[in-house]
């Protein structure tokens, strides 16, 4: 795979400042000209190769943390923001976009987080509801909040991750045994009994301080009881390294704050249940199978999506994917992509992406091959799953899971194996959502796009009632 220009003169500007150095004596100690020093920190030229093995050697760069992952999630959502018509006199180039993701990345998420208020401000006064009349909150909600946190951490956390590997190793977990090690583990070192009981209101798990007690609903599948029961664990064992990554993020809100730490309770868990390196090393053995990958792990489909999604150490990363939950309705409950292809904020998802296609086809795994419209091609993959406990009258909602990967990653994947990766007419045209998407001939579109002029011709009636300028 072809790796593109790399610019990185924020890291630059960090690693001459924590040497105490000038820009001349930098330059001096990595062989090159005070000029070029200062175009590199500026981002007006990429580093070379060569300058690149200097850096690493002198000053102990990480060369695997120079992922591109968090400018494309900035790039992506900032474009989306200054697509709106409010800025309807402005349309910056990709190459501005990039110096100012890339120079002042906190400008980028500050305009983004305006943007945010903005739109929700506009579609509180659009309602006419009641609350017209009352001051409207237009802060960005607690979930979106902590959503976006995981979005902008690379959906890692090192410090929870090996933890929990460290754990995992301690308690010797194996899958056929490990809802025992679990509890066993609780009561040990924390004196609290595991039960099976069923609960109201399709509860999944309910803990009692004061008799130490932890009720798990016996209805839950296996690997969702195990979930709970590390869940439970993490609260237990990670409490205070969780409470200051949650404090120490910056949210709005004490909502947002408790928000965070149930995200970083499940992170735990999974980290827990399938350690980084093994389930790593499983990954490109069963390469990616989530079938298989599951039922070696004892972890549902989506537990095994997630955590493909969060492969992102230093120096160790998994194949970048990306990964998100859909509902019915087309709502993106999660959301996380190490890829270019970024989901959309807001509004729906593409119509022509194969997610929607497996509600169609349950227990099914649908195969996409794709390209958007900036000229990337993915492998997507797609699933339908149901959750709850069964029972006749209990909730069923129904999911589909949708990951994938750039197609120069798809050897990777045994869904790729009988595919044509290399002809062009085998890969389907698909955008991230209707409003910002520059395709004109699309049969399937839902509004037109913001920046582009529509025209109406009485006379002529295509598949959209208008015509893209």
């Amino acid at each position: 795979m072809a790796i593109g220009k790399l610019f990185i003169g924020r890291k630059v500007r960090e690693l001459r400042a924590a040497s105490n150095a000038t820009q001349s004596q930098f330059a001096e100690r990595i062989g090159i000209s005070t000029s070029y020093l200062n175009q590199i920190e500026n981002n007006q030229r990429p580093v070379s190769a060569a300058v690149l093995l200097a850096l690493a050697d002198k000053f102990q760069l990480d060369l695997a943390e120079l992922s591109t992952g968090e400018s494309d999630r900035l790039l992506s959502a900032l474009a989306e923001a200054l697509s709106d018509p409010l800025f309807d006199n402005y349309a910056p180039s990709l190459q501005e976009l990039k110096l100012v993701t890339q120079n002042a990345p906190g400008l980028a998420h500050a305009l983004i987080t305006v943007h945010q208020a903005y739109r929700r401000n506009s579609e509180q006064l659009a309602s006419m509801d009641d609350r017209l009349g009352r001051a409207a909150a237009v802060e960005t909600t607690p979930y979106d909040e902590v959503r976006d946190f995981f979005h902008f951490v690379d959906n890692y956390l090192h410090d929870l991750d090996t933890e929990a590997e460290r754990l995992a190793g301690e308690l010797g977990l194996r899958d056929n045994s490990r809802h025992a090690v679990l509890a066993d583990h609780l009561e040990r070192a924390y004196g609290i009994r595991v039960v099976y009981q069923p609960m109201a209101e399709n509860a999944l798990r309910r803990f009692d301080g004061e008799s130490r007690i932890l009720t798990i609903n016996p209805y839950a599948p296996a690997e969702t009881r195990d979930f709970q029961a590390a869940v439970q664990i993490a609260q237990m064992h990670a409490a205070e390294r969780i409470d200051a990554i949650a404090r120490g993020a910056g949210f709005r809100t004490d909502e947002a704050v408790d928000v965070c730490r149930i995200g970083l309770h499940n992170y735990f868990a999974g980290a827990l249940i399938m350690p980084y390196q093994s389930f790593l090393r499983a990954a490109r053995e069963l390469r990616h199978d989530i079938e298989l990958l599951a039922a070696r792990f004892g972890a549902s489909l989506e537990q095994v999506c997630h955590r493909l999604s969060t492969l992102q150490r230093p120096g160790l990363k998994g194949v970048p994917i990306f990964f998100a939950r859909i509902d019915r309705a087309g709502n993106i409950t999660k959301r996380h992509s190490a890829t270019k292809l970024q989901f959309a904020r807001f509004g729906a998802a593409c119509p022509l992406w194969n997610a929607h296609q497996a509600f169609e086809a349950p227990g099914r795994i649908i195969r996409q091959l794709a390209e958007t419209p900036d000229g990337v091609r993915y492998l997507c993959l797609a699933i339908q799953v149901n959750k709850g406990l069964g029972g006749f009258r209990s909730q069923q909602p129904s999911y589909a899971l949708a990951l994938g990967c750039e197609v120069s990653y798809a050897e990777a994947f045994v869904y790729a194996d009988d595919l044509n990766l290399t002809e062009r007419s085998s890969f389907e045209p698909i955008g991230i959502s209707c409003r910002i998407c520059e395709r004109v001939n699309c049969a399937s579109r839902a509004v037109p796009p913001f920046r582009r002029r529509i025209f109406v011709d009485p006379d002529r009636r295509e598949t959209t009632p208008y015509r893209i300028g």
